[in-house]
C-alpha cells in the first residue's frame, strides 16, 4: 500500500512508519521541513503546511492518509499554549481535508488522531464508542472539533476513523514523567489515586491504526485502549512492582495543580474508557493487561 502521514516524525508516527517499512508498504511522510530528512526506498518525506509545497502534485494515488499531527499537550497550559493545542489540529486537518479534495482518486481511509478526552472525566461511568456525548472541559472541545473537522472527508467518499487514544505507554510520552519519581524512590499515587487510567502499548496503537486501514467494517470513533484500565493507584502501585522500587510518597492535588496549571487535569482526572469496537471486530492486543505492558517498556 502507498499510505501518507502526518506527524510522522513524533512518538506514534516514528513507531507507525517503522512498521509500514517492515511490512513491506510505501510512506510518504507529510512534514514542513523536508530538507532536515532523508528519503529511503521505501520512505519520502513530502513537504506541506507552507505556500511553496504542493504535496497534491507530489504524491502518488494513495491508499490511506493517517494524520497524527498536532502541537504536544505537555507543557503549562496558558492561553497562548491552549490556542495551539486546538488551532494545530484544525489547521492540520482541514489541510488533510483540502488535499483529499484535490486528488483525482482519493484514499481509502483516513484515520484521524483524537483522543479519549472527548468523553470528559469521571470516576464512575464508563465509556465506549457508542458514547455520543462528548465532555465540557477543554481537552473534550478540542477533540470534539478536530473530529468534526475530519468528518467533512466523508463527503468524498473516504472511510473515515477517529482513532480516540489513551495514555499511549512507550520508550517516549507520559511514561518516562511517570516512572521518574520511582527511580528517584519517591513514587506513589497522584491525588486521590481514584482517577481511571485508560492506557494502550505502543504496539497496539500501531496495531490498531494498521487494524483500521484494513478493516473496512471501522468507522467512526474507534477507542484505541487496552482493554483493561486501572485506577492510578493500581497503576502506580504496578509501576513499582515492575522497577523493584518503593510504592509511598503520594503527590498531593495541590502540588500538581500548582506544579502544572490546568494541564494538571491529564493527571488528575481520567476516564474508564472500553475498546468495544476493536473487541468485536476481533482485534488482538499485544498486550492487555498492564503488567506485561510495564514488563516488556521497562
Amino acid at each position: 500500500m502507498k499510505i501518507a502521514i502526518t506527524g510522522g516524525t513524533g512518538f506514534v508516527g516514528k513507531q507507525l512508519t517503522d512498521e509500514l517499512v517492515k511490512q513491506k508498504h510505501d510512506v510518504y511522510i507529510l512534514t514542513r521541513s523536508p530538507e532536515r530528512h532523508q528519503d529511503t526506498s521505501q520512505v519520502r518525506y513530502v513537504g506541506w503546511l507552507k505556500e511553496e509545497y504542493h504535496p497534491e502534485q507530489e504524491l502518488p494515488q494513495l491508499d490511506a492518509i493517517v494524520n497524527l499531527a498536532g502541537d504536544s499537550l505537555f507543557g503549562y497550559w496558558t492561553k497562548t499554549k491552549k490556542d495551539r493545542i486546538l488551532s494545530s489540529r484544525i489547521k492540520a486537518t482541514e489541510n488533510v481535508v483540502d488535499l483529499i479534495k484535490q486528488m483525482e482518486k482519493k484514499p481509502q481511509v483516513l484515520v484521524n488522531a483524537s483522543a479519549i478526552g472527548y468523553y470528559g472525566t469521571s470516576t464512575t461511568d464508563s465509556f465506549t464508542e457508542n458514547t455520543t456525548a462528548s465532555g465540557d472541559d477543554f481537552l473534550a472541545h478540542v477533540t470534539k472539533k478536530w473530529e468534526q473537522t475530519a468528518k467533512a472527508a466523508e463527503s468524498y467518499g473516504v472511510r473515515t476513523v477517529y482513532a480516540r487514544f489513551g495514555i499511549i505507554l512507550g520508550s517516549e510520552g507520559a511514561l518516562p514523567m511517570m516512572t521518574m519519581p520511582f527511580k528517584l524512590m519517591v513514587g506513589g499515587k497522584v491525588g486521590t489515586g481514584q482517577q481511571w487510567m485508560s492506557w494502550i502499548h505502543i504496539s497496539d496503537v500501531v496495531g490498531l491504526i494498521l487494524f483500521a486501514i484494513n478493516n473496512n467494517q471501522i468507522e467512526g470513533a474507534l477507542n484505541a485502549v487496552a482493554p483493561n484500565p486501572v485506577r492510578n493507584k493500581e497503576f502506580s502501585q504496578m509501576i513499582a512492582k515492575v522497577m523493584h522500587r518503593p510504592y509511598w510518597l503520594p503527590a498531593p492535588s495541590f502540588a500538581m495543580k500548582t506544579v502544572l496549571g490546568d494541564m494538571s487535569m491529564l493527571v488528575l482526572k481520567g476516564q474508564h474508557v472500553i475498546p468495544e469496537k476493536a473487541t468485536l471486530q476481533h482485534y488482538s492486543f499485544n498486550y492487555p493487561t498492564l503488567e506485561d505492558a510495564l514488563e516488556n517498556i521497562l
